[in-house]
C-alpha cells in the first residue's frame, strides 16, 4: 500500500479535498492515510471526514490521525505539506505594519514584506519536516502546497537533500479564466506556461492549433470582460503575455497599480480584481477560519469527489506509470528556464511517470517577462539566505528590492518597517543579526537625523 502523510491536515476543507482526490483513484483507494496536525480539534474533524469517505465508499484505505509529526512521516512514500506557521497574529502584522507605510498588499503571502516574513517564519518548520523525512522516509517525495511557494521550496532545495516539488492551482485556474474570456471549452485549451510561482506566463495558449491571444486581446476591449481581470489585461496589453495569478494578487507583485487612489479606483473591478482597494483578505481569512471551526459535517453526506488539484494525479502517475504533464515548482538546476538563475525555484511544465518528475526545457522567457521574474528570484534568494544564515541585512535587502515596497516607500521607511516586523514577529522567526560588515546599516544617516 502507498503511505501518504498529510502534514497540516487541520486545514479541514483543503485536506478533505486532497484526501478525496487520492481515494477517487482505484489504484490508490487502499492507501495508508496518515493525518497530522498540531491542533487536535481540527485534526479530529479531518479524521472523521476522511473515515466517513472511506466507509461510505467501501474502500480499503487505512486512516491514522496523530499530533506527532514523526509518527505520520515514518515510512511515508509521499508527504503532502499544507502547514500554516503562526496563525493569525504574524499574518496580521505582515499586512498591517506595511500598510502603515503605504504598502497595500492584497494577500501578502508570496512576495513583498508579507511574503518575505511569511517565508522567514515558515522555513524553520519546513527544515524540521525535511530533517525528519531524511531520517524516517528518505525516499519520499515532498509535495508542498504552503506559501510562499518559491521561498519555501528554495529553502528545502538549498538546505536539504529531500526531493520536493511545489504544487499550485494558479495555472489551471488561469487556463479556465482564459477559456471563459475567449469562449472555448476549458478542457480544449492547450497551453505552455513558465516563470515563477504566481508570476508565470502563458507563453502559448491555443485552441484547435490556433492561438487564442488575438481573441483574448479582443475580449479585453469589452468593458465588462476587462473589469473582471483589470490588472492581468493591463499586463497583457503592456508586456505581451497573460500572467498566472489573479488581478488582486498580480497587483502586489509590480509597482504600477497599488500606490495611488486614482489607479486603485481604475483597477478595481469584479471577480479577480475585487480585492484591489485594500488588504481585505484578513477579514475574509478570519471569517473562513471561524466557519471552519464551527463546521459540523454530517459523515453521512460525505462522498469521494475529484478536484482539479495536482497532488493525487501526480502520485497516481508515479505509482501506475501513467504519463501526465503538470506545471510544478521545481529547482532550475537543469536550466529549464535559461534566462533565470540556476538556483531559483521556477514553475515550468513537468512530465511525470514512474521515473519521477522531469522538468521540461522552455528556453528563454521573453526579456520583458524574465525581468519581472528575475527581480523576484533575487528577493527570494535573499530571504532564504537571510533565514539560513541568520543574516538580518539580507532580510532587509529582500524587502528593499520588492517592487511594491520600493514604489510606496523610501529606503529608510522600508528599513524601519522591516525592523518593526522583526520585532513584532520575533517569536516566529529565525535568529537574525547584523553581519560585522553591515553594522552601519542600523545607524541613522544625515538625511534622517
Amino acid at each position: 500500500m502507498t503511505r501518504i502523510a498529510f502534514i497540516g491536515a487541520g486545514s479541514t476543507v483543503f485536506a478533505r479535498t486532497l484526501v478525496g482526490d487520492v481515494l477517487s483513484f482505484e489504484a490508490l483507494a487502499d492507501s495508508e492515510l496518515a493525518l497530522m496536525d498540531i491542533d487536535g480539534g481540527r485534526l479530529e474533524q479531518t479524521r472523521r471526514v476522511t473515515r466517513a469517505m472511506v466507509d461510505n465508499e467501501g474502500l480499503d484505505a487505512t486512516v491514522e490521525a496523530t499530533t506527532d509529526r514523526r509518527a505520520a512521516l515514518d515510512g511515508a512514500d509521499y508527504v503532502v505539506n499544507m502547514v500554516n506557521v503562526g496563525g493569525r497574529e504574524p499574518f496580521e502584522n505582515e499586512i498591517r505594519i506595511p500598510e502603515e507605510y503605504g504598502i497595500e498588499q492584497a494577500i501578502g503571502d508570496t512576495t513583498g514584506p508579507g511574503g518575505v516574513f511569511r517565508g522567514l517564519r515558515t522555513i524553520p518548520t519546513m527544515l524540521e519536516i525535511a530533517r525528519d523525512m531524511a531520517e524516517l522516509c528518505p525516499d519520499a517525495l515532498l509535495l508542498n502546497y504552503t506559501n510562499p511557494m518559491a521561498i519555501v521550496c528554495k529553502a528545502v532545495f538549498d538546505a536539504t537533500d529531500v526531493d520536493v516539488v511545489g504544487l499550485c492551482h494558479s495555472v489551471p485556474h488561469t487556463a479556465e479564466a482564459i477559456a471563459d474570456y475567449v469562449g472555448v471549452p476549458a478542457e480544449e485549451l492547450d497551453y505552455w506556461v513558465a516563470g515563477t510561482n504566481h508570476m508565470a506566463w502563458f507563453l502559448e495558449a491555443t485552441h484547435d492549433g490556433e492561438s487564442v491571444y488575438p481573441a483574448l486581446r479582443a475580449a479585453a476591449r469589452d468593458e465588462g470582460t476587462y473589469r473582471r481581470d483589470t490588472v492581468r489585461f493591463e499586463m497583457l496589453r503592456h508586456f505581451g503575455a497573460f500572467p498566472t495569478e489573479s488581478s488582486h494578487h498580480m497587483s502586489e507583485y509590480v509597482p504600477y497599480f497599488r500606490t495611488d487612489d486614482e489607479t486603485i479606483e481604475a483597477m478595481t473591478g469584479t471577480g479577480y480584481a475585487e480585492r484591489m482597494p485594500t488588504a481585505t483578505y484578513l477579514e475574509g481569512w478570519t471569517a473562513r477560519d471561524e466557519a471552519r471551526d464551527a463546521a459540523d459535517i454530517d459523515p453521512a453526506d460525505v462522498s469521494v469527489e475529484r478536484s482539479e488539484e495536482y497532488a493525487s494525479r501526480l502520485i497516481h502517475s508515479i505509482e501506475t506509470d501513467t504519463p501526465r504533464r503538470f506545471n510544478l515548482n521545481v529547482s532550475n538546476a537543469t536550466g529549464a528556464v535559461a534566462n533565470l538563475p540556476r538556483g531559483a525555484c521556477v514553475e515550468v511544465p513537468c512530465l511525470v511517470d514512474a521515473t519521477g518528475v522531469a522538468p521540461c526545457s522552455v528556453g528563454e522567457l521573453p526579456p520583458q517577462l524574465a525581468a519581472f521574474d528575475r527581480r523576484h528570484t533575487t528577493v527570494y534568494r535573499l530571504a532564504v539566505e537571510g533565514a539560513l544564515e541568520g543574516d538580518r541585512q539580507k532580510v532587509h535587502q529582500a524587502v528593499k528590492l520588492d517592487p511594491l515596497a520600493g514604489a510606496a516607500c523610501t529606503l529608510e521607511e522600508i528599513h524601519e518597517l522591516t525592523e518593526r516586523l522583526i520585532e513584532a514577529n520575533d517569536d516566529y522567526l529565525p535568529d537574525l543579526s547584523w553581519p560585522d560588515s553591515a553594522r552601519h546599516a542600523t545607524e541613522p544617516t544625515a538625511a534622517t537625523d
